[in-house]
């Protein structure tokens, strides 16, 4: 077990402990292990094989004995048992937007609150707010809350469906009897939350591949199985159904199963147009609905069958019926970007703020992926929560970005570390003053703290774009998907005023956000305003993120030249200078 997966573990048991009133110095310990896991120079199952994790500072007896199960078995019982003993509906209330641990533990003991249902008959009933420290508004907020859980219930983000996926497609294109398979559905369009996972493979022996298929780690239920489809439960909830067809049903039944109900219509009445059917069974020579093989219209791939309709090859990520057949019959599809075309990231933080690594060992593992650079933006003052940096901090900070990156210069290396700040969009100015935000390479202006008005967001956010030292507008929305909805935001009139002053908008990867939605960016496109994929990252594996941002920005219909970190160092610094000067690119 790796350090973020045991500190994970460390923080969850201190909210158990939290849970169930224990002693808060106790509970704070494990907070502070994880903190400290997180922040090891070595690796930490060499610290545990040399029986040298007690040696570090912060890490008792009791934690290190923890640890080391964790590591060297990768379960711990004492976690397994401390969360047997507290009821799964307590545990559950932690996902309510504003439940924390001592909430849930009042509302336990005062009113006997141990499941969602009680929580919500109990705010019904006006009884929530009767309690010190909640109020009408608590309760206002918890009721919204369960309602948004029960509306998501059966939905999951695309980073956790692509997580849970790709070890059963990786197993299964092993299998001897599997011919192909792929992803289908929302998955495979890359929509940004899914429902179920839908797999497809070919086989001339469909009862071994859906026996193999039920038998995989991490099923914990297996709710259908016959001779050619399968259902399960995976863990973390997701559905997964697999079909097995043949070889030469495959590409229709992918094509069919990709598609979204809009755009596989709009195939249909094409085909019908031709005098032909199509279906997941293939594309037949005939006016009525078939199966017949004798009028199959042969097509090894699903450009073939695009081909056969008078269409160029539509990628998955498009097939959403929003403008993709007018493109296709003109030959006109976007050369979508690829995630391997991305040379660094403008928005990411350290441990100067709430990240987690220090700079050098950013700019060690940026630079061993091979990428160009990578934007250093820790949060400013007023993210006080986030240890946002004041302008004296800034300047400690840009002296010693310039010493790392002059440490890579006198070895050699090209890989640079770019100044910057995500600093606060506030009522009525930026946190920090032009002549700091002048200092830096790069800045990410972003509103944390809306208002519920939409002019008052709106304007809060043109009034940054017009700042000639702003150079991106983060998160633009706010969304965390699953969790919060999108701040109220006028987004075409914030697009208009970056496309006026030559704003860049972000498209942040974080699968929790994806934010600037895939839907707005052919208008942004439209007007000319340019993408940043960032991944906001807060620790070194979130680079990965970048993965997911192209992937969303393909869904996006953007291509290479959409996208600023496609440049390389030298024309991104000189796009960068350009907006300073006024210049609108």
């Amino acid at each position: 077990m790796d350090k973020e997966k045991v500190a994970e573990i460390l923080v969850e048991i201190g909210v158990l402990l939290e849970l169930k009133g224990e002693n808060p110095f106790k509970t704070r310990a494990y907070a502070n292990g994880a903190r400290t896991i997180e922040g090891l120079s070595e690796p930490l199952a060499k610290l545990v094989a040399e029986k040298r994790l007690g040696e570090i500072k912060g890490i008792g007896e009791a934690l290190e004995q923890k640890i080391t199960e964790l590591v060297e078995t990768g379960r711990l019982k004492y976690y397994e048992e401390l969360k047997a003993s507290i009821a799964p509906g307590l545990i559950e209330m932690l996902e309510i937007s504003g439940l924390g641990p001592k909430k849930i533990q009042a509302l336990h003991k005062k009113l006997g609150i141990d499941s969602l249902a009680k929580l919500e008959a109990a705010c019904q009933a006006g009884k929530v707010a009767e309690l010190d420290g909640f109020g009408e508004k608590t309760q206002a907020n918890i009721l919204e809350g369960i309602e948004m859980k029960r509306n998501y219930a059966s939905k999951h983000r695309l980073a956790d469906a692509l997580t849970a996926a790709e070890p059963l497609l990786e197993n299964l294109r092993a299998h001897a009897d599997v011919i192909r398979c792929d992803t289908a559905g929302s998955l495979r369009r890359f929509k940004e939350v899914i429902g179920d996972i839908d797999l497809l493979a070919s086989s001339k022996n469909p009862a071994a591949v859906i026996g193999f298929f039920v038998s995989q780690p991490g099923i914990v239920k297996v709710l259908a199985k016959g001779e050619t489809k399968a259902s399960v439960i995976l863990e973390g909830g997701i559905q997964c159904d697999l079909r097995v067809v043949s070889d030469a049903e495959f590409p229709f039944a992918l094509a069919y199963f990709t598609g979204s109900k809009e755009h596989n219509i709009v195939m249909r009445q094409r085909a019908i147009q031709r005098g032909l059917r199509l279906n997941e069974y293939g594309l037949f020579k005939s006016k009525e609905e078939t199966r017949d093989p004798k009028l199959l219209v042969a097509c090894k791939t699903e450009a073939e069958i695009f081909q056969k309709l008078g269409l160029a090859y539509v990628p998955p990520e498009l097939r959403e019926d929003h403008g993709e057949f007018l493109a296709a019959e003109k030959d006109a599809l976007p050369k979508l970007i690829e995630w391997t075309q991305l040379k660094g990231a403008l928005h990411n933080h350290s441990n100067w703020s709430d990240g987690k690594n220090s700079l050098e060992e950013i700019a060690t593992y940026m630079e061993d992926l091979g990428l160009e650079y990578w934007a250093i933006t820790d949060h400013s003052k007023a993210s006080f929560q986030a240890n946002g940096l004041d302008a004296a901090r800034l300047h400690k900070q840009i002296a010693e970005i310039k010493a790392v990156n002059g440490k890579i210069a006198d070895r050699g290396g090209e890989f640079r570390l770019l100044t910057g700040s995500e600093v606060d969009i506030l009522k009525d100015r930026l946190d920090f003053d032009d002549e700091v935000l002048a200092e830096l390479d790069v800045v990410v202006a972003s509103l944390h703290v809306p208002s519920s008005s939409e002019a008052e967001n709106t304007k809060r956010l043109i009034r940054a774009a017009e700042n000639p030292f702003v150079h991106i507008l983060g998160h633009m929305t706010g969304r965390l998907l699953l969790e919060r909805e999108p701040y109220p935001v006028n987004v075409v009139a914030v697009i208009d005023a970056c496309a006026a002053t030559g704003t860049w908008l972000e498209l942040n990867c974080n699968p929790w956000r994806f934010d600037l939605d895939w839907r707005h960016w052919p208008y942004a496109k439209s007007k000319g305003v340019k993408c940043v994929i960032n991944p906001d990252s807060h620790r070194n594996a979130h680079a990965g993120f970048l993965r997911l941002g192209a992937g969303m920005a393909r869904k996006g219909w953007l291509e290479p030249k959409d996208v600023v970190n496609t440049f390389g160092l030298k024309l991104l610094q000189k796009q960068l200078s350009q907006k300073r000067a006024g210049q609108v690119t």
